[in-house]
């Protein structure tokens, strides 16, 4: 007989999940992602021990059955990094059910995840971030598409941008201000300085666009007039960095990690990094960019490297 999750642990799950959405303000995507993890784990633990669970069994789980269940993760063939997340998960809900319950959830709380080592992110040198932004639109179909492309990776690479962030600005934001409002993960807002560069960039795509840029449909558009699909930079990327004799790490997001690296090598301020980065957390930028902050200097007052002497600091008033 085939175990499923039971009622209880459903609403449970469904409870947190909605507590994610309204009170923490998590993105979607990771609360989809939490959802699925979830789902695993109670789903094993139902298999597992032969019967479905009831609450309280949710939050007093020996160790035994923690260890089955990293086990099995692992035979399936989950990586170090998507079981530690995994877990995370499993300990944040379990540690929100306990205090619902009023129950003691010590035992899983103290279970440590699997070590995996860190990705540290590989940015584009300063010339070579710059020659993807002179070039990217060399092998385009349409000289508006060119424009296209050179505008997102403009605002990528000069203003910190994620790719979801460029292609969610709608055709209300052109001419674009000094500083732009934007709403990152979670829908925190934050406020990015917008260089000359990547207001003449955008300025050259809105003029050169052949479709109707209404203020409530999004700014950049694919070949027949669409939101433009992410996909599509990638592969301008891909193209590009292909030309260049790049390295294959040179992607969209590498922009943004290049934005970030090249000012803290100006000497930018790792906090006011974060704030335009929209980082939730301090040491998240400093991983971001490899660089320890006792090297920071302590004014963030530097230049970057697409504003020629243009100021960060006078972008931002």
């Amino acid at each position: 007989m085939t175990l499923t999750i039971s009622p209880a642990a459903r609403d449970a799950l469904e409870a947190w999940l909605t507590h994610l959405r309204a009170l923490d303000g998590k993105a979607e995507r990771t609360v989809a992602a939490y959802g699925a993890d979830l789902r695993g784990w109670l789903a094993f633990l139902a298999r597992h021990r032969g019967e479905t669970e009831g609450l309280s069994r949710l939050i007093e789980v020996p160790v035994t059955d923690i260890r089955a269940y990293m086990a099995h993760e692992r035979a399936r063939g989950v990586s170090p990094r998507s079981l530690a997340r995994a877990l995370s998960a499993v300990k944040n809900f379990t540690a929100w059910l306990a205090e619902r319950q009023g129950m003691d959830a010590t035992t899983l709380l103290q279970i440590r995840g699997p070590r995996f080592q860190k990705k540290l992110p590989r940015p584009l040198s300063i010339s070579g971030a710059t020659e993807v932004l002179d070039s990217i639109g060399d092998d385009a179909r349409q000289p508006w598409i060119a424009a296209r492309d050179t505008a997102v990776v403009t605002l990528l690479y000069g203003c910190g941008l994620r790719i979801s962030e460029a292609l969610g600005l709608t055709g209300a934001e052109p001419p674009l201000p000094e500083v732009l409002r934007i709403r990152g993960k979670g829908g925190k807002e934050r406020l990015v300085p917008v260089l000359p560069a990547a207001r003449k960039a955008v300025a050259a795509y809105v003029e050169a666009c052949p479709f109707d840029l209404s203020p409530t449909e999004p700014l950049f558009r694919g070949l027949r007039g669409g939101p433009l699909n992410p996909r599509l930079i990638a592969a301008a990327m891909e193209r590009t960095r292909n030309r260049l004799g790049l390295p294959a790490s040179a992607t969209p997001h590498a922009l943004r990690h290049s934005f970030a690296t090249h000012l803290l090598s100006a000497g930018g301020d790792l906090r006011a990094i974060q704030e335009l980065l929209g980082h939730a957390s301090l040491s998240t930028t400093q991983a971001y960019t490899g660089v320890d902050a006792a090297r920071l200097m302590e004014v963030y007052d530097a230049s970057h490297p697409r504003a020629g002497h243009h100021r960060t600091r006078n972008a931002a008033r």
